[in-house]
């Protein structure tokens, strides 16, 4: 049951959750409040583009109250300036502090990619995360361990060369090219039954990845730790992904780098002005 409720005394019968409904489930007839037919519930998405559009927040969908929604303003949200800033500003980092991330700090920046979009809204991600450092020493050993028994038994292919040369670089000087000493490791996983499953990954992180860097925090996405752990699936199911489940990794945790300025590399967007 979606539960639309429409507070008759609030509703202006503005039709803007009509118009805004991307099944198109809402209807509304002369002076009655909108309504959405019990046969076509199931196409609802549950986007709650109904309730965040009406503006004298009379529409409950979901069992969810819009007096618990945040309002919005034109100032709610960065200027282009300062988006633009983090874009070119946003760096990847490979050297991090040996601390954690304040836990909760870290929740609220997890639970808010509950917002980030998915295909058809499916929201069908996973995110496992390792939120403490000790436990990414961990793992980090357990990784390396089992990469240096892959490549004595030469279970390593040779597009994936680079892993070797990571074990004799920990086992003989103690230098991490994989995690590349990062305290956190986030890995985000989608069912190979979502519409766009590694799509829904690639924005997650990205979203992700903005978040953190304009709070502080250093990011790099880890093509090396998903080569690991498809090289060692043991590792997958540590991370909680399952078999067949499409997934990225990116590592994060306080930079123990300052980048002073931007790079200039405006030459890298390649902008095609399309006309007919």
């Amino acid at each position: 049951m979606l539960n639309f409720k429409v507070d008759q005394a609030k509703c202006t019968r503005c039709g803007l959750c009509v118009l805004d409904c991307p099944s198109r489930i809402i209807e509304c007839s002369g002076k009655a409040v909108p309504f959405i037919r019990p046969e076509n519930e199931d196409r609802c998405i549950r986007c709650q583009h109904c309730l965040a559009a009406c503006p004298s927040a009379a529409v409950s969908i979901l069992g969810r109250d819009p007096a618990n929604s945040i309002p919005l303003t034109p100032k709610s949200f960065p200027k282009p300036g300062a988006m633009i800033n983090l874009l070119r500003g946003r760096r990847s980092v490979r050297r991090y502090r040996d601390e954690n991330v304040d836990p909760d700090f870290l929740r609220s920046l997890l639970a808010a990619l509950g917002n980030v979009p998915t295909a058809v809204n499916r929201m069908a991600l996973t995110f496992s995360v390792i939120d403490d450092k000790d436990v990414m020493q961990r793992f980090r050993v357990k990784a390396l361990t089992a990469l240096a028994d892959a490549v004595k038994a030469g279970r390593v292919p040779e597009q994936h060369a680079y892993l070797v040369q990571a074990v004799p670089a920990w086992f003989d000087q103690k230098v991490d090219v994989i995690f590349r000493g990062a305290p956190h490791l986030l890995a985000i996983s989608a069912s190979p039954e979502s519409v766009c499953p590694q799509e829904d990954v690639n924005l997650a992180l990205a979203y992700f990845e903005l978040m953190a860097q304009s709070a502080g925090l250093g990011t790099v996405w880890c093509g090396l730790a998903k080569m690991a752990m498809e090289l060692v699936p043991e590792l997958k199911a540590v991370m909680g992904v399952p078999p067949g489940h499409y997934y990225y990794t990116m590592l994060f945790g306080r930079p123990a780098v300052h980048y002073a300025r931007t790079v200039q590399r405006e030459e890298g967007a390649r902008i095609r002005r399309i006309q007919m």
